[in-house]
């Protein structure tokens, strides 16, 4: 949702975060804690959570390999290598060629400040754990598409007579919608 080298978190991640606030009553009261993790620095998160409105919590793992260890972040050795897991497959996440000049990839990239190897190092991903006897367990992990069911928005737009009426970059931070 927001690396490290981000200028803001990911648009489409900030898109799903909106739907948190509601949901985290109501998961506390089934004994269920929702929390973000992106490895930007806390400050830098902390900030952008103020600029959205947000108020579910979210850490930072940058002093650590979490999003490393649930393979949502890539280190530079399997990029190059071309052969990184995700989505429990190996993956080269490297820009095709034919990709240097598409208006999506160039408008996504722009959105966060950086540039596709530094914005596809990090991927969207969602785990669940449990805490059982002082151990805790890793339960599920959902990645990619996986995690549109956490994207509030799409289910009223699937629902929709035109549906998610998809056409490039269509979303935006909700900040930014009268700035086109």
């Amino acid at each position: 949702m927001f690396g490290p080298d981000y200028t803001a978190g990911c648009p489409s991640c900030s898109a799903i975060a909106d739907g948190f606030n509601g949901s985290v009553v109501h998961l506390a009261n089934h004994d269920v804690t929702l929390a973000a993790v992106s490895r930007a620095p806390l400050a830098k998160l902390q900030a952008y959570k103020r600029r959205m409105g947000w108020t579910f919590p979210w850490a930072s793992s940058s002093d650590n390999t979490f999003n490393y260890d649930f393979h949502v972040t890539h280190t530079k050795e399997e990029w190059e290598a071309g052969a990184v897991e995700y989505n429990f497959r190996s993956m080269d996440l490297r820009l095709p060629a034919s990709g240097e000049n598409d208006p999506f990839i160039t408008r996504l990239t722009a959105s966060v400040g950086t540039d596709w190897p530094t914005y596809r190092q990090e991927g969207p991903g969602m785990s669940a754990f449990v805490l059982e006897d002082g151990v805790v367990y890793h339960t599920y992990s959902a990645y990619e598409r996986g995690v549109d069911g956490l994207w509030g928005m799409y289910q009223w737009l699937d629902r929709a007579p035109k549906g998610r009426n998809e056409t490039g970059l269509w979303w935006r931070r909700h900040d930014e919608y009268d700035k086109r």
